[in-house]
């Protein structure tokens, strides 16, 4: 019986080619703790966010039936105008802000544009002063005038003021939010700064992450891969299924 050389060719093929293996398996290593890593980084990142957002999306989705009680007090009211009146829409919340002696500027303003009333069928009611025209003429459609829009406040409350151009005041409507209705409004982002949309985009952007590192880990450190693919194919098929049955 012959005893292999172990400086023939047969030997240092063999050696080489486990070498290739141990440096595959180092970096497949290097690579599964990483993942582990960021994903146990990214995860400790977004848990406080995703407790509020996890528990103000089941009470959304369960609404009709989790009847929590959410308090909210709406009150309603007018605000008389300066004479002469805020000649533009930033002059306008400049003197809101004053006026109702609010913290802050407003979260959003809104101009909409004058435009034909939507009741009025294709302009064919006049105004007053078209009444006199020469039969056949061409006829103007009764128009509503400019709206401003403007929103103050958080999640907790938020004052809302409408203003048609032209009028004496403004009309003023103060919503005060319970618990509930605080953290829905956290969920919905409604009258939060855009450093809290901001920081919501990294919560988002963390569970796309979270979700892709997930998957890698589970195949990196699963053998039945098969079912795991079976698992998933159906999870993404039950979902795309659903969404396609809403349209």
């Amino acid at each position: 019986m012959s005893i292999p050389n172990p400086g023939s060719p047969v030997q240092a093929g063999s050696a080489e080619r486990m070498q290739v293996a141990a440096r595959s398996a180092a970096r497949r290593m290097a690579w599964m703790q990483w993942i582990r890593r960021t994903h146990g980084w990214f995860g400790l990142w977004g848990a406080i966010l995703g407790l509020i957002f996890g528990t103000a999306g089941i009470w959304l989705n369960h609404r009709a039936v989790m009847k929590f009680p959410v308090s909210q007090e709406r009150i309603n009211a007018q605000l008389a105008l300066p004479e002469p009146p805020p000649a533009s829409a930033q002059e306008m919340a400049a003197w809101l802000q004053s006026a109702l002696q609010l913290p802050g500027p407003p979260k959003s303003m809104r101009v909409e544009a004058s435009r034909p009333v939507p009741w009025v069928d294709k302009g064919r009611r006049v105004n007053p002063d078209d009444a006199n025209r020469e039969e056949g003429a061409a006829t103007r459609p009764l128009m509503q005038p400019e709206r401003w829009v403007f929103s103050f406040g958080g999640p907790s409350s938020t004052v809302q003021v409408d203003y048609w151009r032209g009028n004496r005041s403004v009309g003023v409507t103060t919503t005060r939010n319970g618990f509930i209705a605080t953290l829905t409004n956290l969920h919905k982002g409604v009258g939060m700064p855009v450093a809290w949309i901001l920081l919501v985009d990294t919560l988002a952007g963390s569970l796309i992450f979270l979700s892709v590192s997930g998957v890698a880990l589970w195949m990196l450190t699963h053998r039945r891969r098969r079912v795991g693919l079976v698992i998933f194919g159906s999870s993404v098929l039950l979902t795309l299924g659903l969404i396609a049955a809403q349209f």
